[in-house]
């Protein structure tokens, strides 16, 4: 393989970085405001009576991006255009996590907010692996 037909080499802190920064941010976002939806009153008790703590909220957010960074991780390595194919993703596998808090809330505040804290993960997450991987992309310069 010559010089010219290698793949570029990519940079992992220069996703790796951001991507770790903004998982954090977005689990204490989420953990922040579902404190707040607590104080204001909504209880998060799911099917089966149990009540979902707000630390696991920050935990499941903090895996679930951690699971997003790998998926760009690897879209970087083996797709041509991985900022583009990442979002479409990142936007499939956002509108699917919206259906277990809607079927399995017991009522609709629950719901409600389940909904808008994966959103609200999500809003702080994706934007950042999408910039870091769009400045990673050859085409980006």
């Amino acid at each position: 393989m010559s010089a010219s037909t290698r793949a570029p080499v990519r940079a992992p802190s220069r996703l790796l970085l951001p991507g770790l920064l903004a998982a954090a941010a977005a689990s204490t976002v989420t953990a922040a405001a579902a404190a707040l939806l607590r104080a204001a009153g909504t209880d998060y008790v799911v099917q089966g009576g149990e009540v979902v703590p707000v630390s696991g909220i920050a935990v499941v957010t903090g895996v679930s991006c951690l699971a997003g960074l790998a998926l760009a991780g690897l879209l970087s390595r083996w797709v041509s255009r991985p900022a583009d194919r990442f979002l479409q993703v990142a936007t499939a596998l956002t509108a699917l996590s919206l259906v277990p808090p809607v079927v399995w809330a017991d009522d609709v505040a629950t719901g409600a907010a389940l909904v808008g804290l994966h959103l609200l993960a999500a809003a702080v997450m994706v934007p950042v692996l999408v910039r870091s991987l769009r400045a990673l992309s050859p085409r980006a310069r």
